[in-house]
């Protein structure tokens, strides 16, 4: 039996067969593309609302870098249609297959995937800051000197290559069908499209305390050295809360946007790969192999030491993080 026939089978025996055909990028959509198609509309009109108010403050708003942002926005939408279907559905059909429970579709289980995905979501997030392979597909999205719904749309193509979508296969093997999965993760998605501005400020306190607000989100933009690496929630704050990474926005610290190292250039290409540039170069320094791995797993502010002359090693000066959390 050959691999393809293989997957089919798993697939089919797992009764995802259909779904996956749907999701072949040369037959439809899947359910969570289909939602980022419908809201799209609604992202351009709430970001054309936004630009008309704050377009003559060159701090907030650039018009050329928000065509850029929703340029790189339509390249990682163009990546996931193509590719998520055969490269990620599979491996969440193979989890799926072998579950180690069966549910069904209620309002309970539909809340625990809701919550299951969110927490996966803070984990990945946590990780795309924390791990340098996951950092060099992320960075682009933090790359912007300013906040605004534009900066939501500013992802990296390589996304889908990256492998972030593997933080979530756990809920497909406790029994969470992907599908619901798909759908919840991409609700997520809509509803972090929102707090990527400065429009909206504190929001009552009982929202704050729960929920991932513009408030939080600007701090998580920050490069300011009090809000770097916090605030990672997608929907909800209080995993942050609960694992000590919350920091609350300080009118007295203005958040500072951006990375700590800019990208060399605004070229789409340059912005996607800039950062699998510096890692690769950084890996191929002599060393031994299992130290030139580490690069891949360690932050991205990490350092290895440096052979001189005289056969002795030194650490190289760790540089600020070319990332801002």
């Amino acid at each position: 039996m050959s691999l393809t026939e293989m997957m089919l089978t798993v697939l089919e025996e797992s009764g995802l067969l259909p779904l996956w055909q749907a999701v072949s990028p040369w037959l439809a959509l899947d359910e969570r593309q289909l939602i980022f198609v419908i809201a799209t509309p609604v992202f351009i009109a709430v970001a054309a609302f936004e630009y008309v108010k704050i377009r003559h403050n060159l701090k907030l708003m650039d018009t050329r870098e928000a065509i850029r942002n929703f340029t790189l926005g339509a390249g990682y939408q163009a990546t996931e249609l193509l590719f998520a279907g055969i490269i990620a559905f599979p491996v969440y059909a193979l989890c799926y297959r072998y579950r180690l429970l069966e549910l069904e579709l209620n309002w309970f289980t539909g809340i625990l995937t809701f919550l299951g995905v969110d927490f996966c979501f803070y984990w990945m997030h946590r990780a795309s800051h924390r791990i340098r392979w996951f950092w060099a597909a992320h960075v682009v999205h933090h790359s912007s000197e300013r906040m605004n719904f534009s900066t939501a749309m500013r992802q990296n193509a390589t996304n889908i290559f990256n492998g972030g979508w593997a933080f979530y296969l756990p809920l497909a093997l406790l029994g969470f069908n992907p599908v619901w999965i798909g759908i919840a993760y991409a609700l997520s998605l809509v509803y972090q499209f929102f707090v990527h501005t400065t429009l909206v400020g504190q929001l009552p306190e009982w929202a704050e305390h729960i929920f991932n607000t513009p408030s939080h989100h600007r701090v998580h933009h920050g490069r300011n050295p009090e809000y770097i690496d916090r605030n990672y929630g997608g929907t909800l704050i209080i995993w942050d809360r609960l694992f000590g990474t919350f920091t609350a926005e300080d009118a007295e610290i203005p958040v500072e946007y951006g990375i700590t190292r800019p990208a060399p250039s605004n070229n789409l290409f340059v912005l996607w790969t800039h950062e699998y540039v510096d890692l690769f170069r950084d890996m191929a320094r002599p060393g031994r192999l299992a130290s030139r791995m580490n690069h891949l797993w360690k932050p991205p502010e990490w350092e290895r030491p440096t052979p001189i002359a005289s056969g002795t090693r030194h650490a190289r000066t760790t540089p600020e993080p070319e990332r801002s959390e």
